[in-house]
């Protein structure tokens, strides 16, 4: 018994030091570095290299809980509520409805390739509809891609908070499915709906709060802060599972509470959970992977493939353009938010439950969600770049690399120690000014410490310290670090710079374009984010007579602070523009202008119209005024604006006597 258990701990071990080893791989190839844990569990298991024979389902069903309870804690805990009131609507919206049109759409398409029951094949697309808050946080935060803050908002938050709606759909249709269904299944989904999720969201306000109270009033070892809050969570899973509502919410809730409040040793909670998220998702994968047995895949392959293309090229994109069409996103933000739909751990893990509980399909369920998983990574994770540079919507960095640590200090005093070691070619070296409230309290120079007023300027490869407000951290970032690849690109950024506080009035005289009267009195900052909707990121541009203005810099609001001069507008390529994915404010246009169309096709045939004269008579007005008042036909006329009336025409009022027709005007 012991040497069996020392041999699993050998096994274990050597394979998590395989799965880190080969990330250095990935790193060089740009696989997803997910699929390489993933294909690790293959090789080790029984049709692998390793030969492992493990087949507990509900072992494995176990470890992937617990990871992906560990994983939805640390991706709420590092939900700024800054990207969540970026993002709260569209991701909630993804999350919930678009979770459910995905399940509708592939268990539709399940019915007819796996030929199943039609319950059983809406259980598959509900095993399939949450993308894994794993894999896109990997590919967005370590992946080095840098996009506008409401796009990378809304993947982020959305992968973290659509995994509860997955878990609840795929565990509500395997009991529907054992109790052989019911006279209502939308309303029994229902009341679970609202059973699990509303308990899940009560439970985890109430845990985050209960675990901030208690890591901020009982004094405990600093090293042992980060292992209660780590306990207390899956406490709050484990509790919260056990009284019917969602644990995977209510820990994903806790941690966004947890995280946005003033917790004692934040930071080091924070470097914790960064060490203990990997190592689960390593578990995770790695076990799922030993799970599967690659032999039984051959049945399998040729429909998982094909639902694996529905789901990345129909059923995502279409559930996103449902849901996204109201919150005005460009088509191309809303094509590569379908794209980044990457299916990974939380699809197998689900694909278990139908195993466990015995229903007679689960082994072909969970085949083919393997198929689909593995799938969605080769093709999603390894094209993520690529599309995001074809579609044009990666943005310039806001600063380049910093080389900084954070230090917690003692107590609660929401400060931070903040070191950095100055890059040679930031602001703060090639010597601009350091604002009052970033003086260091420490220089180390050559191994000597400095006090401030006595080092002289800060030089390259000095290590400053400062206490700070963990708000300020970012703005410190712009300081200390290097300049963003391209910061300093004439192409990019214009030939000169002006502050966002300047007058157009002013630019126009030195550079003799043509000013609108309306804006002699406006900032180069107001026009912009008057004519460019939204929120402004950095490299935006605004033709402006001869000139181009630029976005250069901004602050923390999207405010702008400082804006470039292009004095030759950029003769580009015309920004990708792709056929579908139209908004609601897109639609709207399309049917005012259909409507136009059909208006002009009366027009032709002699139908009043609105949009020109129409030769109409006293006996057809009164023919209208028996059906509704005049003033309320404004398509005939509108006596209360003369000035649409034309002026070669006299009104109908001044003239009574006269019966000739008249051409009057439409008031619309």
């Amino acid at each position: 018994m012991i040497e069996s258990m020392n041999l699993v701990i050998l096994i274990a071990s050597i394979l998590v030091v395989v799965a880190v080893f080969t990330s250095l791989v990935s790193f060089r190839v740009g696989a997803p570095l997910l699929l390489v844990f993933l294909f690790v569990g293959l090789g080790a298991g029984e049709d692998g290299v390793g030969g492992i024979m493990f087949d507990n389902a509900p072992l494995a069903y176990f470890i992937g809980s617990i990871a992906l309870a560990l994983i939805l804690f640390d991706s709420g805990f590092e939900t700024q509520l800054r990207t969540l009131k970026i993002a709260a609507g569209p991701s909630l919206v993804l999350a919930t409805f678009g979770v459910m049109i995905t399940t509708g759409v592939i268990g539709g398409v399940t019915w007819l390739v796996l030929d199943v029951p039609w319950l059983v094949a809406l259980l598959f697309g509900a095993i399939v509809s949450s993308t894994d808050a794993a894999a896109v946080f990997f590919l967005l935060r370590v992946g080095g891609i840098n996009l506008r803050d409401r796009t990378r908002s809304t993947l982020e938050v959305e992968s973290g908070s659509n995994d509860p709606m997955a878990v609840f759909l795929t565990i509500s249709l395997v009991e529907l499915i054992i109790m052989g269904g019911g006279e209502n299944i939308a309303l029994e989904l229902l009341q679970r709906f609202i059973m699990q999720i509303g308990l899940g969201a009560v439970f985890g306000l109430a845990g985050g709060y209960a675990l901030v109270w208690m890591i901020n009033r009982i004094k405990l070892e600093p090293g042992l802060v980060p292992i209660i809050t780590m306990a207390l969570a899956l406490s709050l899973f484990g509790a919260t599972s056990i009284l019917g509502g969602s644990g995977f919410l209510a820990v994903y809730v806790a941690g966004l509470f947890a995280g946005n409040s003033n917790m004692k040793m934040n930071v080091g909670v924070r470097r914790f959970q960064h060490v203990t998220t990997w190592l689960a998702q390593i578990a995770m994968f790695v076990t799922l992977g030993l799970l599967a047995t690659p032999s039984e895949f051959g049945n399998v392959i040729i429909p998982g493939v094909i639902l694996a293309l529905v789901l990345v090229f129909v059923a995502r994109p279409f559930a996103v353009w449902l849901c996204l069409m109201f919150f005005n996103f460009s088509r191309n933000d809303t094509a590569f938010i379908s794209w980044v739909g990457l299916r990974g751990a939380v699809s197998i893990l689900l694909a278990i439950v139908p195993m466990v509980e015995g229903v007679p399909e689960g082994q072909l369920l969970f085949n083919t969600a393997f198929i689909v998983v593995i799938t969605s990574l080769l093709l999603q994770g390894w094209t993520i770049r690529r599309v995001a540079k074809w579609l044009g919507i990666i943005v310039p960095a806001r600063h380049g690399p910093v080389d900084r640590i954070d230090l917690e200090l003692p107590g609660n005093a929401n400060q931070e120690i903040v070191v950095y070691r100055v890059h040679e070619a930031s602001p703060v070296a090639t010597g601009q000014r350091i604002p009052r409230w970033a003086r260091p309290s420490l220089i180390l120079r050559d191994g000597a410490s400095l006090r401030p007023h006595s080092a002289g300027p800060i030089q390259a490869g000095d290590r400053v310290y400062i206490i700070t407000p963990p708000r300020h951290v970012d703005l410190l970032d712009q300081l200390f670090a290097g300049p963003a690849e391209g910061a300093n690109d004439v192409e990019l950024f214009g030939d000169f710079s002006f502050p966002a506080d300047t007058r157009i009035a002013d630019i126009a005289r030195l550079y003799g374009f043509v000013l609108d009267d309306d804006d002699a009195d406006l900032t180069v900052a107001q026009i912009m984010e008057r004519e460019l909707a939204g929120d402004l990121e950095l490299g935006d541009r605004l033709p402006y007579g001869t000139v181009e203005l630029i976005v250069r810099r901004t602050d923390d609001e999207h405010g702008v602070v400082e804006v470039g001069l292009a004095v030759e507008q950029q003769k580009n390529k015309p920004k990708r523009r792709i056929p579908i994915f139209q908004s609601r404010s897109e639609l709207i246009a399309i049917w005012k202008d259909w409507q136009k169309r059909k208006r002009a096709e009366k027009d032709q045939t002699g139908d009043i119209d609105s949009d020109a004269p129409t030769e109409i008579g006293y006996e057809d007005i009164a023919e209208l005024s028996d059906d509704r008042d005049i003033a309320d036909a404004p398509d005939v006329i509108d006596a209360a604006d003369p000035d649409d009336v034309s002026s070669d025409d006299q009104t109908l009022a001044e003239d009574p006597s006269d019966t000739k027709p008249k051409a009057v005007k439409s008031g619309d």
